[in-house]
């Protein structure tokens, strides 16, 4: 992974944390690890855990943030959920949901939040 990879990762996820807080999430952690899994940001918001994947690109080259969320990340981010909520009985209901960040030269940082995505 390149230094300015992880720079962009780190400056989406920080601009993210920022974001959801301005929506109305309570951050309950970052970058939580379960084995070999990692959750992007945990929140809450009415009474719904929420496991958000973020995505951040600086270029649309090889295309929006978003769609590099793969099925397998998906299915990552649901073992990810499940293992946290065993661990956090007091959560009944889990959403999940991409949170994607496009930052072009020149032009407003973009936010996409897609709310309970599922396979």
């Amino acid at each position: 992974m390149s230094y300015q990879h992880h720079d962009t990762g780190k400056k989406g996820e920080d601009m993210a944390v920022d974001y959801l807080q301005q929506q109305r999430f309570t951050i309950l952690h970052r970058n939580w690890r379960y084995a070999r899994y990692e959750i992007d940001v945990i929140a809450s918001r009415d009474d719904l855990l929420h496991i958000i994947e973020v995505k951040t690109r600086c270029s649309l080259l090889f295309g929006h943030p978003e769609e590099s969320v793969s099925k397998k990340k998906i299915n990552n981010m649901l073992h990810s959920a499940r293992a946290y909520m065993n661990k956090n009985p007091q959560w009944r209901q889990v959403q999940l949901n991409i949170l994607s960040i496009t930052m072009l030269p020149g032009q407003p940082v973009e936010f996409f939040f897609i709310e309970d995505v599922y396979l």
